[in-house]
């Protein structure tokens, strides 16, 4: 049954031939720590761009684990998979070898909000992330804890890794590239990288070092009251790993401000004892969308296409909330917010969603099994860390789970984490030169949002490192910006604005997200990728050849293909192709192209591509009748064009590329409006609320009544507050002042004609 899925693992064994146990003294160019979803990505990254590259990690059997949720992907976050593997990352392609669930999620809504997702086998993802490790050139695995970082100090010291100056080229990324040089952070560097000290006392020399340590620094693990040290579970084991305390002393005592942030598992159950029947199953999506560009374009299906499992909903219910808050008492006291926790707002524990939404009466949770040969359960969004006894009780309320068992309790975990505002947009910190930071360390919670950061600390330190190592001159740095994607989003807004709760990507967080799409992320990154030196792979360069001409030759067909307006509505339906345009007096002596009709919003490109298809098939009969000639050949030309319908590999990116363009225009003047604002005053007598501001989030409401910011400068520096909503804010002031203007103009009228 998993032959297919399977097909890769005898590659695996060669994970052991990496790893390896060196003398003190061995050079590389980069050392990574940690071999979670950030640190895969940043070794597999900086040993891309050609430095010699060390992964680090307490245990190599571990590496690629899943620790949380067994799943890639979703709204915002499989836009940075996506992006990851534009980028020639891992994350996407593990995710592909493992997936044995996959949907696009949001896909009833517009291209740009929708996310692909993947529901994974924890031992195939696994094995996958470790075999891609174990076939990566210039690097290796090294078994060991990191306890200490080896540091040359001094005051404005030169870095190791240097990187280079550059000019700004009025971009985002441009404006953050110039600051992220070497010269730039001088005044602030303290000491520099020139290697790492292992638990056993091993000194291991590089020029760059990349930290991923997840929830391992200064982790501590809680159920009930009950605390110990730890940065996770084993999985299948009351096993703990042991948390990072010497390299969170060293980033303490160099005066990076560090803060404490916690995220919890749920309990995982047996399969075996939930009443299936009585839950909503939710089938896989097939074809199964993959994550990876490659495959996307050549067609192959991902390993398990035709060994899919079902997912199921259960929900909670008034007694659930009941037991929740009854036993609130039996949470644990945390080190952060007074005791509460600071845990991520839109993944909430289940304590908190019953708290913080008092009157609703119930709360889904999807039913989500680990893998093809487990029966163990994932209940996604039941996280909890009550005593093991408690979150039985409460589990049994669920629909289908009135008889379930508990296999392994959950846990929170609490950790430090470094205010990002201290990096750069390349993630190598300003205090120590070649040292850079990737995922939760940088205050964010989720696999995705740590592959992303991993793969440009990577491409950085190795860049960076490798060049000096090499003697060549140093690079420019690697920034991508908000308008080129989400990882720059995700970057600019840790490092400009830091962040006081773990933070997670949505679409909305970017102003740019119509052409920030899932589709694209190979034509907006592969190529600026590949002058970096990030991206070598030819089949991966060949794919994105492809998908451009392929793109270009289908709009190229839209454009030229033109009807009269009466004809579109005669063969596409008038409701849908015609529309008022078609009544119009003089509408039939009108022709539109097949583009201009495909961005009316109801038209899709295979309503079009038909109708283009069908004309194609009648002037064909009619060239194939022709006498031989030229003449003829130019008509059969021309009917062939119109017969094959867009390659499916660039479907998607067709259809939004043309429904958006008329929107990318508008969109950049909200933006320029926006900038041309910064210094405006908000007025201080604002009432911030749902029925001023509907569209705001919760969250955006609660810190705008909190902060109150003087002016829209001030308003942008707030974490979590979207571009969306600082224009619409901006409308808003502006309409009332315009209203305000109106009325004092009207009263002094009026006085006027009064005293006349």
């Amino acid at each position: 049954m998993l032959a297919q899925a399977l097909a890769f693992a005898p590659r695996v064994a060669r994970t052991a031939s990496r790893v390896r146990t060196f003398a003190s003294g061995r050079e590389f160019d980069v050392v990574v720590i940690g071999g979670g979803h950030a640190g895969c990505d940043a070794a597999t990254a900086a040993a891309r761009t050609g430095a010699k590259t060390a992964l680090v990690t307490q245990r190599a059997d571990t590496i690629g684990e899943l620790s949380c949720n067994p799943s890639i992907g979703g709204i915002g976050k499989g836009h940075l998979v996506r992006e990851v593997d534009a980028l020639d990352g891992v994350i996407g392609e593990a995710g592909d070898m493992a997936g044995i669930h996959f949907r696009v999620l949001n896909r009833r809504k517009g291209p740009a909000v929708r996310g692909p997702r993947a529901q994974a086998d924890r031992d195939l993802y696994k094995a996958g992330m470790q075999s891609l490790i174990a076939n990566t050139e210039n690097l290796c695995v090294i078994e060991g804890g990191a306890e200490d970082l080896l540091l040359d100090e001094g005051d404005e010291i030169d870095s190791a890794a240097p990187i280079a100056e550059v000019e700004s080229s009025g971009t985002d990324a441009g404006k953050a590239a110039v600051m992220a040089s070497s010269k730039a952070t001088q005044q602030e560097r303290k000491a520099r990288i020139r290697g790492v000290v292992l638990a056993d006392g091993t000194e291991i020399a590089c020029r760059a070092v990349v930290i991923t340590t997840g929830t391992f620094l200064r982790g501590v693990l809680m159920i009930g009251k009950e605390r110990y040290s730890g940065g996770r579970h084993l999985r299948d084991s009351e096993e703990v790993e042991p948390p990072s305390v010497g390299l969170a002393k060293t980033l303490a005592r160099f005066g990076f401000e560090l803060g404490r942030m916690k995220t919890g598992t749920p309990p995982r159950l047996d399969g075996t004892t939930i009443d299936w029947d009585a839950c909503k199953i939710q089938p896989s999506e097939y074809p199964c969308p993959p994550f990876s560009y490659v495959r996307q374009f050549t067609g192959e299906e991902v390993p398990n296409a035709h060994n899919l499992i079902d997912c199921y909903q259960s929900c909670t219910n008034e007694e659930t909330h009941k037991l929740v808050m009854q036993y609130a008492h039996t949470l644990p006291e945390y080190d952060g917010l007074g005791g509460k926790g600071n845990g991520p707002r839109y993944c909430p524990s289940l304590y908190k969603k019953v708290e913080r939404f008092p009157d609703r009466n119930s709360h889904n949770s999807f039913l989500e099994p680990e893998g093809l040969n487990t029966d163990i359960v994932y209940p996604n969004g039941m996280s909890g860390p009550y005593p093991e006894e408690i979150q039985l009780k409460i589990m049994r309320t669920m629909l289908g789970l009135g008889a379930v068992e508990i296999v392994r309790p959950g846990y929170d975990v609490e950790y430090d984490f470094v205010n990002p505002q201290s990096l750069t947009h390349t993630l190598e910190t300003k205090k120590i030169g070649g040292l850079y930071l990737a995922g939760q360390i940088c205050g964010t919670t989720g696999y995705e949002e740590a592959a992303a950061q991993g793969v440009i600390a990577g491409a950085n330190a190795g860049k960076a490192a490798g060049c000096a190592s090499r003697g060549e001159e140093p690079p420019a740095p690697f920034v991508l910006g908000r308008d080129e994607a989400y990882i720059g989003v995700l970057i600019d807004d840790l490092v400009t604005k830091g962040t006081n709760e773990p933070y997670r990507m949505f679409t909305s967080r970017s102003e740019y997200r119509i052409s920030l799409r899932a589709d694209n992320a190979d034509l907006r990154l592969t190529a600026k990728a590949a002058d970096f030196g990030l991206v070598t792979r030819p089949d991966r360069l060949a794919a994105l050849d492809a998908r451009e001409s392929m793109l270009n030759d289908s709009i190229d067909r839209l454009r030229s293909f033109r009807l009269f307006v009466s004809e579109w509505a005669e063969r596409g339906g008038n409701d849908l192709m015609g529309g008022s345009a078609s009544g119009r007096k003089g509408s039939d002596g009108k022709k539109k192209s097949g583009e201009e009709v495909l961005k009316m919003p109801h038209v899709t490109l295979k309503d079009v591509e038909d109708i283009m298809a069908e004309d194609g098939v009648r002037l064909l009969a009619a060239a194939e009748a022709m006498d031989e000639g030229d003449k003829k050949d130019e008509a059969l030309n021309a009917a062939s064009s119109l017969t094959p319908p867009t390659p499916g590999s660039v479907f998607d990116t067709v259809e939004a590329t043309v429904k958006y363009s008329s929107y990318l225009d508008r969109q950049e003047k909200d933006m320029e409006s926006w900038r041309k604002a910064q210094g405006i005053r908000i007025p201080g007598d604002l009432v911030y609320d749902h029925d001023v501001f509907p569209t705001f989030s919760s969250e955006e409401i609660e810190k705008l009544k909190r902060i109150r910011p003087a002016t829209f400068a001030d308003a942008s520096n707030i974490s979590g507050l979207t571009p969306q909503s600082l224009v619409y804010l901006y409308n808003y002031v502006s309409k009332r002042g315009q209203f305000r203007d109106r009325e004092r103009n009207k009263r002094a009228k009026e006085r006027l004609s009064a005293v006349e």
